[in-house]
Formats: C-alpha cells, structure tokens, sequence
C-alpha cells in the first residue's frame, strides 16, 4: 500500500498547469460539485472561515473521491491547526501571511517528519491509511507527496522574499495580492505598478530557487500569469459563483406591476 498520490504535485512536477477553486461554504457538496467540473484542487479556508473539524473531513473525502486534491488554508500560530489538515488526508497546506525566514523555518520544523522537520507522530489517521502504512514508508510519503504552500502576502515579507525561497521543505510561494494591496497603501487597486512587481517578483524568485509559483486571478489573466512563471492559479470562488448566479436571476425578472390589477398572479378572490 501507498499513500495517497498529490494530483496537484504530479501536474507541477511535469510542468504542467493547475486549476484551483476556492470553496467558502460549509458543505462537502460544494467541492464534490467542483470536482466534478474539473478543478484539479479545491481550496478551502480555516484562516477566515473556521469550518469544524468534521466538515473539513467530509470536504476531503469528496474531493477524494473524484481524484482531486484540497489545500487547506491553515489560521496561524498552531502546530495543531498545521498538521490535522494533514492528519485528515489533505494534500496540501498554505500558510498565510509569512513573513521571514525565520517563521518559514518554524513551519517547516512543525508540518515535515524527520530528516526535514520535526513534525509531531501519529500515523493512525486517514494520511497513513489508518495505521495501515509501514511507518517509515508513512514519514517519507508524508514528505514527499503532500505540499506546503507559503503565503507572500506582505511588502515586509518581499524584501526577504530570496531568504524565504531558499529554505528546503516547502514547495510553493503563494502571492496574496489583496493583502498586498493593503500594505502598500493601495487596497484594491489591482493595477497598481507595485502589486505588478510584486507578482512577477514572486514569481522569478520561485523559479530560481526550485519552488512552483501560486497566485489568485481571473480568466482574463490567465495567459499573463502563465508567461510570468505562474503554474498555479486560484480562478474562482463558490460564494462569487452563487451570489451571482442569484443576482443575475432577480435582474432578469420581469418588472413589478404598478398595480395588482395588472399582476396575472393577482385575484381578487384572494383578498
């Protein structure tokens, strides 16, 4: 028996291109439902969010079930709050909001077994098939087939960004443009020449030191972001999707009646 293989690690490992897709809902239906489309990884997010435990594990096993991957955006400070996505058989983890190399170094430490990290042991849960893993085979697999994303969402944490990047142990720089936007001075301002260079900064400096390079945007990007390195790219959320589809129905209704007389659902019987 083998663990579970990263269809996200796969792709990128053979230069090819992945579709991630956020879920903001509390409902294994949502991701089951991407999966089906075709996303290759679905985001989920306890950084803002804070889904229970067991929701998160459902979320897992229907992406599973499709062959497809989840990443789950972990809140900071806790070792526990790092490796339960792990434990519950995501593929992956992203780490908002890192900020020197030092913090990458204590992720690292937390979240990858011996020899890279000193990650806590359990192997009884659904990463090592229940105890069913040989246990060596457990920590090497673990290491090398379930990724850590670090979030460069911050101007303080592109001024070390080369530091960051060449620490071993992770796989992935993830550029945060909203918080980015933020912190220059600018929120919001998507065009702005620094969040420009920030995203092409991220991504050459990804390159030069072996790591896959993530980012958010939309369709229309897309040709940009590949041409500057981009292999990774979150292009949609559930909660965008299914506020607009609602938005879009009520504007397509036909206009109110000025009068009940003119209402054909209207009958006078009824008052």
């Amino acid at each position: 028996m083998e663990m579970r293989k990263s269809l996200v690690l796969k792709k990128l490992r053979a230069g090819e291109r992945v579709t991630c897709f956020k879920i903001n809902l509390a409902d294994a239906r949502s991701v089951e439902i991407a999966a089906i489309a075709g996303f290759d990884c679905l985001w989920v997010d306890q950084e803002h969010i804070g889904q229970d435990w067991s929701i998160l594990a459902s979320q897992i096993w229907a992406a599973k079930a499709h062959g497809k991957d989840v990443v789950v955006r972990v809140p900071r400070g806790s070792y526990s709050d790092y490796v339960k996505p792990l434990e519950l058989d995501a593929a992956g983890i992203m780490v908002p909001h890192v900020m020197d190399v030092s913090e990458g170094a204590a992720v690292v430490r937390q979240v990858r077994f011996h020899p890279v990290g000193l990650r806590a042991i359990d192997g009884g849960n659904a990463d090592g098939a229940y105890t069913a893993l040989d246990f060596k085979q457990y920590l090497r697999e673990a290491n090398s087939e379930r990724f850590v994303i670090f979030q460069i969402e911050d101007p303080e944490a592109l001024e070390v960004i080369e530091e960051i990047a060449a620490l071993d142990g992770f796989d992935m720089l993830f550029f945060g443009p909203g918080d980015f936007s933020q912190g220059i001075g600018a929120p919001g301002e998507w065009g702005h020449p620094k969040i420009q260079e920030a995203r092409k900064r991220v991504a050459q400096v990804a390159a030069k030191y072996g790591k896959f390079a993530g980012t958010t945007g939309g369709v229309a990007q897309l040709h940009d972001l590949y041409a500057m390195g981009y292999q990774f790219v979150s292009i949609g959320a559930d909660v965008v999707g299914l506020s607009q589809y609602c938005q879009k129905l009520l504007s397509d209704l036909p206009s109110a009646p000025s009068s009940p007389e003119g209402n054909s659902y209207y009958h006078p019987k009824d008052t």
